[in-house]
């Protein structure tokens, strides 16, 4: 029955970040390779705050006992966020992106990626419009000189070390890259996730708890491998994505837009000392938006260049440099996740 995943493209679409409709209906044939019919219904009855499963019983006329295994199901699944409080379960609505998808990590077949793969464009597309985005960048500590004044929120080592629960996730970008057959060789467990949300991927079987001092290593890890910092974008994050600009899908996106900069919420540019670089090319090399040409010397496209530092910790003769953008250019991210989310929707004219 179409119209039961209909419903629920329609409910997924009314989530802060969206699941925009296109011609083909990719999405519809993504919903039913994810939710049998009965999934489907219930998920369209549960809503942006966590509820208890009777609450969500009443509201079908059903038997809080015969729905209750089914939501368990659900968020084993990676359909729904289950949310656990004074040994109380609770349930909510998951978004698309970044949700259910990146829940999928244990659960990809070839299909769901070419399916996924198609619509994550369209969606994409509607995230560009957005001043508010799901994710900021932030550079690499290597990057950032003595005299920089940098707040904590700004420094991944500093978010790790405030953590007190962490659980180091596969990238599912890179993961569903390799499943057919294409991608890199950077680090699959590339994901950290903090919180209540390392809770719910350690009950899922997805990653790994670790503490600060193996998190900040594999953080480092990254960073050598030239993977991007992007952490969620609240002052209070729950994650922190390391990225590559050939799997990941938000990166590649932003790749192929004439200004990346615009397109990120980053508070950092970088700059050359012309007279101290010998034309290596480090920097460019690893830079993931190509924001650094050369000729003799480096020198960077700032509507290119997204801030993440990786050229500054790239090269060998101090040459690259980062820099603070103006105040007025400034981005500070909004308190919590929930506020993050309320922006976003207010943008989409939502609420």
């Amino acid at each position: 029955m179409t119209d039961v995943y209909k419903k629920l493209a329609a409910h997924l679409e009314n989530t802060p970040c969206g699941f925009p409709a296109t011609e083909s209906g990719v999405e519809i044939r993504i919903l039913k390779q994810l939710f049998t019919e009965q999934e489907a219904e219930i998920a369209t009855n549960l809503i942006m705050m966590a509820e208890p499963a009777e609450v969500i019983a009443k509201k079908m006329n059903k038997d809080a006992k015969w729905l209750t295994p089914i939501l368990k199901e659900m968020s084993d699944k990676g359909l729904i966020l289950r949310v656990t409080k004074k040994d109380s379960d609770l349930y909510m609505t998951a978004q698309f992106v970044i949700g259910i998808w990146e829940y999928q990590v244990n659960r990809l077949t070839k299909e769901l990626i070419k399916d996924v793969n198609e619509y994550l464009p369209y969606l994409m597309k509607e995230h560009e419009k957005h001043k508010t985005r799901q994710l900021r960048v932030i550079p690499v500590s290597k990057a950032i000189s003595a005299d920089m004044k940098v707040m904590d929120y700004e420094e991944a080592e500093k978010i790790i070390r405030a953590q007190s629960k962490i659980v180091i996730a596969p990238c599912i970008c890179r993961k569903e890259h390799k499943m057919v057959g294409k991608g890199c060789d950077h680090l699959e467990d590339g994901c950290f996730v903090f919180g209540g949300g390392a809770y719910y991927y350690e009950q899922r079987g997805i990653g790994r708890s670790v503490d600060h001092e193996e998190a900040i290593a594999v953080m480092k890890k990254g960073v050598a491998e030239g993977l991007v910092l992007q952490p969620g974008n609240s002052l209070k994050t729950m994650n922190i994505c390391m990225c590559c600009d050939c799997c990941c899908q938000i990166l590649s996106f932003i790749k192929k837009s004439d200004k990346p900069s615009t397109a990120v919420n980053s508070n950092y540019f970088a700059s050359v000392n012309e007279d101290l670089c010998t034309g290596c090319a480090a920097c460019q090399e690893i830079c993931p938006m190509e924001a650094i040409t050369l000729d003799g010397v480096a020198s960077v496209n700032k509507d290119r260049c997204i801030g993440c530092g990786l050229c500054v910790a790239s090269c060998e003769f101090e040459s690259m440099k980062l820099n603070a953008k103006d105040e007025s250019q400034k981005w500070v991210p909004p308190a919590t996740i929930v506020d993050t989310y309320m922006a976003i929707a207010q943008e989409r004219g939502l609420i």
